[in-house]
């Protein structure tokens, strides 16, 4: 029987609807508590807010004198207060009385009495017993002092929740008394890669070609935030996918091939079976077009125990071939301590050629990772096109460019079958229907590890993870505006020159 017409989703809809899905399931989610050492890459669940006054009590700024009053000071007589008087760590230290100067080191407790610390350079102690203020640098009152909650008094809000945990952060938190951080729980994502026509290993021969999706999706989601628990490569059999989605315990299933209509393609049929909830079915984007988005049905009790009754058994017959057929090394570990029954909530169905399959991550899975993760949405980047760029009549283009001199730069190798344009890309620039003049400036999405990749994955992740994805250091969370635009572009341009003025850079070959 035909499958009803129905007209695809625009492309900011459809990202509007991913971003709205999962809100319900982000409110309920528990927070994880982290101790500072795991919670890099992490984001705040929670407000944070300081535990104590910071500084907590008045220190010197500076190695030098306390000062008690004008000058000049008596020095104290004791030789131990001559050569070291108050240091770092120490408790508080006796008044100083008026007219008297000890010495103080950086970070020292400024003692009761003090008015103003004197900097080394400044004072001059002849070896009479008194100090002296250089002429040039008249003391001033409470120079050279921080006060105790300068920066923060103790219930102040420091960060709010959903701030990204970078080394700046974690710095922060341990000033402002922290042991731990309540974190939000990465989201648990399997990938399900659909055909039988991909190989794994080897060149392509007798019709089939290399899966290029598996081992790029994972990685990408974990640079989303996801915690993905494996990536599982399946037949194109129709009870093998209902199975495999049915039984998952993920948070968000992602499935790549199977979406369009053809006789191997069994993703609408097995979301039918499952009695889940078409959110979005097609979106009007290209590449990317018959990419879907799915709230599954609640598993069943009966199905549940079944599946767990089958997971056990399986286990116990053949401990070293776990559930996903890539074996231990891919797996990360959950966050979830316990048998795993959550049923999956959500399905992303990407296209099975690989940058419409770029198209449905940055499209779908990005804004639905984004509200599990408890991140906020990112700000617009535009940025103005290089060269003019041909539109599809009715939808929008999503085009890998690199920036020049601040400037989007359209790749030439931009067909939905086609990577060799998004691997040295910058991002995707949203071409509106009907394309755009040379100039326009374009919303461009940024590609996750182009700016906060490193920060979104713990050091463990980093370690674990760094046979699969080459990650790039950057210094801070992003924050989209034009100054990230100026300095990615100084960044790239050099790259983009290399490539010339023929092969890869340049309009566009068409409509993909």
């Amino acid at each position: 029987m035909d499958e009803p017409h129905h007209s695809p989703t625009s492309w900011p809809d459809a990202r509007a609807i991913a971003a709205r899905a999962a809100v319900k399931e982000a409110a309920h989610a528990a927070p994880v508590m982290r101790p500072l050492s795991e919670a890099l890459g992490q984001v705040l669940a929670a407000p944070l807010a300081a535990l104590t006054d910071l500084p907590p009590f008045d220190t010197s700024a500076m190695d030098g004198w306390a000062l008690a009053g004008p000058g000049p000071w008596r020095l104290p007589t004791d030789e131990k207060d001559q050569d070291h008087g108050i240091l770092a760590g120490h408790g508080e230290a006796a008044a100083l009385p008026d007219g008297h100067a000890v010495r103080i080191a950086t970070g020292a407790r400024v003692p009761p009495g003090a008015t103003a610390v004197l900097r080394s350079e400044y004072g001059t102690a002849a070896g009479d017993g008194w100090l002296h203020a250089s002429a040039a640098h008249p003391v001033v009152l409470g120079q050279d002092i921080r006060t105790r909650g300068q920066e923060c008094r103790s219930g102040d809000q420091l960060l709010p929740a959903g701030t990204l945990v970078t080394p700046a952060v974690l710095g922060l938190a341990a000033a402002a008394g922290y042991d731990e951080l309540p974190t939000v729980r990465r989201p648990r994502v399997e990938v399900l890669v659909l055909g039988d026509e991909l190989l794994t290993e080897g060149l392509p021969h007798d019709g089939r070609i290399r899966d290029a999706l598996g081992p790029m999706v994972g990685p990408w989601l974990r640079a989303l935030g996801a915690e993905v628990t494996g990536t599982r490569r399946l037949a194109d059999e129709a009870d093998a996918v209902c199975a495999a989605v049915a039984e998952s315990s993920a948070d968000v299933v992602v499935t790549t091939g199977g979406t369009a209509a053809g006789p191997v393609d069994h993703v609408h049929p097995t979301l039918r079976r499952l009695g889940a909830e078409l959110l979005v079915d097609g979106v009007a984007v290209r590449p990317g077009h018959p990419m879907l988005l799915a709230r599954l049905a609640p598993e069943s009790r009966e199905s549940r125990e079944g599946r767990e009754s089958r997971e056990n058994r399986e286990s116990r017959e053949n401990p070293e071939s776990p559930q996903n057929p890539e074996g231990p090394d891919n797996p990360e570990k959950s966050e979830t301590p316990g048998p795993q029954t959550r049923p999956a909530r959500h399905l992303v169905g990407l296209p099975g050629n690989p940058l419409a399959a770029v198209s449905g991550l940055l499209t779908l899975a990005e804004p639905l990772l984004r509200t599990l993760t408890g991140r906020p949405a990112p700000a617009p980047g535009p940025a103005p096109l290089a060269e003019a760029v041909q539109g599809h009549p009715r939808d929008t283009r999503l085009v890998p460019v690199t920036f020049r001199q601040d400037a989007a730069v359209p790749l030439r190798f931009n067909g939905p079958a086609m990577l060799r344009g998004i691997a040295v890309a910058d991002g995707l620039a949203v071409i509106p229907p009907g394309g755009a003049k040379r100039g326009t400036e374009v919303e461009v999405l940024d590609l996750p590890w182009s700016a906060i990749a490193t920060e979104q994955l713990s050091y463990a992740d980093q370690t674990r993870h760094a046979d699969q994805a080459h990650r790039t250091p950057q210094a801070g969370h992003r924050t989209p505006q034009a100054g990230h635009r100026t300095s990615q572009a100084s960044h790239r341009k050099d790259r983009a020159a290399g490539h010339g003025d023929g092969e890869d850079i340049s309009p566009e070959e068409g409509p993909a």
